[in-house]
């Protein structure tokens, strides 16, 4: 579980993050929502400490990260997997040197513990016989998959994803969001997705939080998303002619 506790984020005299509090539970897949300026991504990166919040508290399963020293906050930075946006994989490496990365970097195990992970993460993201390529030898939902896999490969306690299926066509883009729910329960992870994907939420959506403006104005499940009473959500899910279908068909 994390903790948002009043978190406020300023870069200078703009104040990004308004006071967000809310909780991430362990077990789920915890979506951030919004347009693009709103401060999802900020959001993310203050959680994951790539930015310092200018106040309020960040918690991990209970335990404030802004009090952490820096041999704790590296500690705890193992028990952390990231997906990145463009996936972000070595492209002088194959895929399985890639997965193997933190590993290398992070564990003194044998060569052969480390493969034998890299093999396991490989084969649970179903890249079965792509060890031996390089990144620019495999499509982009196959690089995905590969950054799925590095990013378990220190079997985390929590996985953040920053807008996952950016790139990727339709149907991937589900293959992927079914890849980060089965993972999330299946180890039992914390996970948060940043996204703008209504597919992503409509699909994976267990606990969604929706920034605007940098405040926190709705929280609620999938379920609950098409009966909400708030002009700026519904301006951001109805953004699609698609979406407005099935308003007006839940609607009858």
């Amino acid at each position: 579980m994390i903790e948002a506790i009043d978190v406020h984020k300023s870069f200078g005299d703009k104040e990004v993050l308004k006071g967000i509090s809310t909780v991430f539970e362990k077990g789920k897949t915890n979506l951030i929502i919004g347009q693009s300026g709103s401060g999802k991504t900020v959001l993310l990166k203050s959680l994951v400490g790539l930015h310092d919040v200018t106040s309020g508290d960040i918690r991990y399963d209970g335990n404030s990260f802004l009090e952490l020293n820096n041999k704790s906050k590296k500690r705890l930075r193992q028990d952390i997997g990231m997906l990145f946006q463009g996936s972000a994989l070595f492209d002088s490496l194959t895929v399985e040197e890639n997965i193997r990365f933190p590993l290398d970097m992070f564990t003194d195990w044998s060569m052969e513990k480390r493969r034998e992970r890299a093999n396991f993460c490989i084969d649970r993201v179903n890249l079965e016989n792509a060890n031996a390529k390089f990144p620019s030898e495999i499509s982009g939902g196959m690089q995905k998959r590969v950054a799925i896999a590095r990013a378990i490969a220190l079997n985390p306690k929590y996985l953040f994803c920053d807008e996952p299926n950016s790139g990727l066509d339709p149907r991937t883009s589900i293959v992927i969001d079914e890849l980060i729910h089965e993972i999330t329960v299946e180890f039992g992870m914390t996970t948060i997705v940043n996204t703008h994907d209504m597919n992503s939420v409509m699909g994976i959506g267990e606990n969604i939080v929706f920034i605007y403006k940098g405040e926190k104005l709705w929280e609620g499940t999938k379920d609950d998303i098409f009966h909400v009473q708030n002009k700026a959500l519904e301006d951001f899910i109805f953004a699609s002619k698609l979406f407005k279908k099935v308003r007006d068909n839940n609607g009858k």
